[in-house]
């Protein structure tokens, strides 16, 4: 069956995906996104690609498709990699990670400071900003005197619906798992908001995170060094060549013996292992800088699930 009659105003939905469809949808979220789109996914990429088939008032995917191919509209694009990647996290999640930032790098981190210098920690991927959030608050548990000094938090990611979320630092619900009483009582404000009780993100954390808009296989507009890079549950869905490449960014970004934290499910491809040293679960120091790869794509995303 072909294009199918409107009802009641409303087109009517196509019932399945056609093979050729879901061979566009993934080439195009292989190219925009470095995504790799198994056939096992045609379920899911119906379910969530509906959604902007209604939205935008269409009936068939191929008409969708060659609207967000000619149309040029970037908006619709990230809708489009938004609507296949999925944004879960917690606060604290992978708690490993926060207890070596506070035990082992931040004493690194504060003789830094002391000495003149100045504190950059990257969370690429931040979804609702719980990452970010996160380790501004391992930092100011441990040193609380860190919220005046040179020390920022850059919180990236592509979906601009879960950064509008990050920045209000407002969380109720699920979004509030992994806190405990304490770090509530310590960094949090509570309210009661249409409905439902919520907890805000003091100022001396907001304060220390700056949130971005940004394609991370795109050109990247930052010029200084980081000394930590949070990059965790993204690489995972990208194809090994995309992995490679982008580790290789991230060893030019990072200061000579930097971190990168990866995710559970994550590891380092052998051809990159020459640029950095485990330093402890999913954690990576860098041994040496190159010089800066192309970039990859165009977007960054958490992946699909």
């Amino acid at each position: 069956m072909s294009e199918l009659s409107p009802i009641n105003g409303h087109p009517k939905m196509a019932s399945a995906i056609s093979d050729r469809a879901f061979s566009r949808i993934a080439a195009i979220a292989a190219r925009e996104a470095g995504i790799v789109l198994a056939a096992s996914k045609v379920s899911m990429v119906k379910s969530r690609l509906t959604r902007r088939l209604r939205a935008l008032k269409m009936s068939s995917f191929d008409d969708y498709l060659d609207f967000l191919e000619a149309s040029g509209d970037r908006t619709e694009m990230n809708n489009f990699i938004s609507a296949l990647t999925t944004n879960v996290s917690h606060f604290f999640r992978e708690n490993h990670h926060f207890e070596y930032l506070a035990g082992t790098i931040l004493p690194h981190l504060k003789q830094k400071l002391a000495n003149g210098g100045k504190v950059r920690i990257w969370s690429a991927g931040c979804s609702n900003g719980q990452e970010p959030y996160s380790i501004a608050m391992t930092l100011l548990k441990a040193a609380p005197d860190l919220a005046q000094k040179d020390l920022k938090i850059l919180a990236t990611d592509i979906d601009p619906e879960v950064l509008a979320r990050a920045k209000s630092g407002q969380y109720f619900g699920s979004l509030t798992t992994g806190l405990t009483d304490q770090t509530i009582a310590s960094f949090f404000t509570k309210s009661h908001q249409d409905g439902e009780d919520t907890l805000t993100v003091t100022p001396n954390v907001r304060n220390m995170v700056s949130f971005r808009q940004l394609n991370l296989h795109a050109d990247w507009p930052m010029k200084g060094k980081f000394d930590a890079i949070f990059c965790r549950n993204v690489v995972i869905y990208f194809d090994e060549e995309t992995q490679i490449r982008l580790y290789k960014r991230y060893a030019n970004i990072l200061e000579p013996g930097g971190w990168l934290m990866l995710g559970h499910s994550e590891r380092l491809n052998e051809s990159v292992t020459q640029l950095f040293e485990s330093a402890g679960v999913t954690t990576y120091k860098t041994k040496q800088t190159i010089s800066s790869p192309a970039p990859i794509g165009a977007h960054e995303s958490k992946g699909p699930v």
